[in-house]
């Protein structure tokens, strides 16, 4: 995720839009595909569905899901900075989006890579906390992001 080589050659290539405080991007899906849950601190994102079933949602500051099924010709809109807990194919077969971002540089936040691959390590004790889990449970996931 984040600002991809091709993005980036883009704004060489084309210059005039460097300033222009947008970007977008084609995001396709293989069948049972998920963009892992994430945030885009620093931009709102509208995706446009050109191919498939989605199911797609954001995590609002108060925990509460907004989750909708969108399919060819609809829209959905994420807020700035709220967790994507979606989008993901389940089953409908492949899909594909074109999103739109209002910044150039929109910032991609993995939330499990935030959280347990962070380099200093966030504590495992800090993290067990958290999710009400044991330092040995933290310390097994953080082992799969090595």
């Amino acid at each position: 995720m984040g600002q991809t080589k091709q993005a980036r050659n883009q704004f060489r290539s084309f210059p005039g839009a460097n300033t222009l405080r947008v970007s977008m991007a084609r995001i396709d899906y293989s069948p049972g595909g998920q963009n892992l849950p994430h945030t885009h601190p620093r931009a709102t994102e509208i995706i446009y569905v050109t191919h498939g079933v989605l199911e797609v949602g954001f995590i609002t500051t108060a925990n509460k899901l907004f989750a909708k099924t969108v399919t060819v010709g609809e829209v959905f809109v994420f807020p700035l900075a709220r967790a994507r807990a979606l989008p993901a194919e389940r089953g409908h077969g492949p899909a594909s989006v074109i999103a739109a971002f209002n910044s150039q540089l929109q910032g991609t936040q993995v939330i499990a890579n935030t959280l347990f691959a962070a380099t200093p390590p966030v504590p495992s004790d800090v993290l067990a906390k958290a999710f009400r889990v044991g330092n040995e449970d933290i310390d097994a996931v953080k082992a799969k992001f090595k």
